[in-house]
């Protein structure tokens, strides 16, 4: 019997794929999806910071499973390191209601760096929890 995998993290974004975010095949693009994966971690480290962020990076990404229109593409956020004025997050891209159904598989996974900002524009402390 095979493990079941599960997401890590926390969602942070649910979003609908829709026709015109994909090619003439009908699978979305994977800068439409890395969009996605962006946001989320945005959302997420703008909270743990409590403020402005920005992404410094973006580590090595490959996708396994195309996402087709009218799925529903859910992205979940772990923070994993926090440094003095940068985070690192796993973010992990999962297809739901594939095929209007209750399968839900994995897209892909990524690290994503993200700084904090002040006002002005330049790194800041990532205050503690």
């Amino acid at each position: 019997m095979s493990a079941v995998i599960r997401p890590t993290g926390e969602l942070t974004l649910r979003t609908l794929a829709m026709p015109g975010d994909a090619n003439a095949a009908g699978d979305i693009f994977g800068g439409w999806v890395m969009a996605q994966m962006d946001l989320s971690c945005g959302i997420r480290a703008a909270e743990r910071a409590r403020g402005r962020v920005v992404t410094a990076a973006v580590k090595e990404m490959a996708f396994a499973l195309p996402v087709k229109i009218g799925d529903t593409l859910c992205v979940y956020t772990d923070i994993v390191k926090v440094g003095r004025t940068s985070m690192t997050l796993k973010v992990e891209a999962w297809a739901a209601q594939r095929y209007l159904s209750h399968v839900m598989e994995k897209v892909t996974d990524a690290i994503f760096v993200m700084v904090a900002l002040d006002a002005n524009g330049k790194p800041t402390p990532v205050p503690e929890e």
